[in-house]
């Protein structure tokens, strides 16, 4: 039987917790994804604003203040969440580049935290550059205020592949760009991810993306977020544009499409 590479049991996130203002963001999250060998499960996660999606993913990232969880256990391979780690990658919709370091410093800075000689780790470097659709000669010395966004978080997915996680975790890393390069970027990530077979989470608002992006999609509550529905989509196996003309694909949409727009209605909101 496959071990699970994330478990949630139970899981909660209160913040403030004993004092007037505490807060809960997500509460009794449960949800396992299993260990499938020489490929990794594409989770796409949707929501109402301030559901917690998030939350969710920062305590598998380790990173404070949502971790650690308040009653509950996050497990990563069957362990309690610690704190970060180097098997977990993570991506934000913010542009995380360091300004004052190249492009090339940018997507070697976690080879150079690891001990990798700088031959080593540019010519890593290079390679990551070129694998996300950037020009190495034109591109690699540009610091990122030269960048346009796409370019940003082309940089941004190399520094994180380029360690090779098994869990990627992609907070709305395309929300910010117009539609045409979101699109690009979908496709991008698609084949970057079957490549280092990784485990990913990915939060968007878009619909459209997590049907397309998927082989999972969870729904989220209203806040404090549960996790309602994981929908089984069809996976990614031909271009964004093409796939998101289909019947098949559009009906998927509204049926998810029809839940959100559910929990966001006024009567949702009532008796939550």
């Amino acid at each position: 039987m496959a071990s699970h590479v994330v478990e949630f049991k139970n899981v909660s996130k209160t913040y403030n917790f004993g004092r007037h203002d505490a807060f809960t963001a997500v509460r009794d999250v449960n949800f396992a994804v299993e260990d499938i060998p020489d490929e990794g499960e594409f989770i796409a996660i949707l929501g109402p604003s301030g559901c917690g999606k998030s939350t969710i993913l920062r305590m598998i990232a380790g990173l404070q203040p949502q971790h650690p969880c308040t009653t509950g256990e996050v497990l990563v391979d069957g362990k309690p969440v610690t704190g970060p780690g180097r098997d977990r990658g993570m991506v934000f919709q913010d542009y995380t580049s360091f300004d004052n370091r190249t492009v090339l410093d940018n997507v070697a800075f976690g080879l150079e935290c690891q001990g990798i000689d700088r031959e080593t780790r540019y010519a890593q470097a290079r390679e990551w550059i070129e694998r996300v659709g950037l020009n190495v000669d034109a591109d690699s010395g540009k610091y990122p205020h030269e960048l346009s966004g796409g370019m940003r978080q082309r940089v941004a997915i190399a520094r994180s592949l380029i360690l090779r996680p098994r869990i990627i975790l992609m907070d709305e890393p395309f929300g910010a760009l117009d539609p045409h390069t979101r699109m690009q970027m979908q496709d991008l990530l698609v084949e970057l991810w079957r490549e280092v077979q990784a485990t990913v989470f990915f939060v968007t608002h878009s619909i459209e993306e997590s049907v397309y992006l998927g082989d999972r999609v969870f729904i989220l509550s209203r806040s404090p977020g549960t996790l309602l529905h994981q929908i089984a989509v069809e996976p990614p196996n031909r271009p964004a544009l093409q796939m998101q003309r289909e019947p098949a694909f559009q009906e998927t949409v509204f049926q998810i499409r029809d839940i959100l727009e559910e929990l966001e209605s006024p009567q949702s909101s009532a008796t939550h």
